[in-house]
């Protein structure tokens, strides 16, 4: 009779463990670190790049839409560098300390990536740096007008 009552915990006890611990060993989907938005994001050195996309219907002429991060006690120059077929064209951001600051929007400071060979829905490499800090390669998505969220963020072909 003990050796029937021990059987049955013990079959109890291997079904409880055999239907509860299948995901013990699984890896939790929130855990995983991924872009929320249709940018990339990065870290250089002490800045924080966000939400990183090109918009345009001119892949010549790109608006970059981002926002950096600074949470040093010290101002950033942030240089941006991309390739417009023939050779590197870099231009340069003040990040003031302690802040975010935004990119691209209406009223925010534009930085036009222009000259490029790739095409709306590819990708491009922007090179990121700052100072002595070794920078980063970000490939950031081309996405047109077409979506209303971002017709006001395209360029004017002026």
């Amino acid at each position: 009779m003990k050796s029937r009552l021990a059987a049955s915990i013990a079959l109890a006890a291997a079904l409880l463990l055999a239907t509860t611990g299948c995901t013990f060993g699984a890896a939790i989907a929130t855990e995983k670190e991924y872009d929320p938005s249709d940018g990339v994001g990065t870290e250089v050195g002490e800045l924080a790049v966000r939400n990183a996309l090109l918009i345009g219907d001119d892949p010549e002429n790109l608006n970059l839409v981002m926002t950096v991060v600074n949470a040093s006690d010290v101002d950033k120059r942030l240089s941006v560098q991309w390739s417009d077929g023939s050779e590197r064209v870099t231009e340069v951001v003040v990040i003031s300390a302690n802040s975010r600051t935004a990119f691209g929007g209406p009223d925010q400071p534009q930085v036009l990536v222009t000259g490029s060979t790739d095409v709306i829905g590819g990708l491009v490499p922007l090179f990121l740096s700052y100072g002595s800090v070794p920078g980063v390669e970000l490939l950031v998505p081309v996405l047109d007008g077409s979506l209303p969220e971002y017709e006001l963020l395209v360029p004017s072909s002026d």
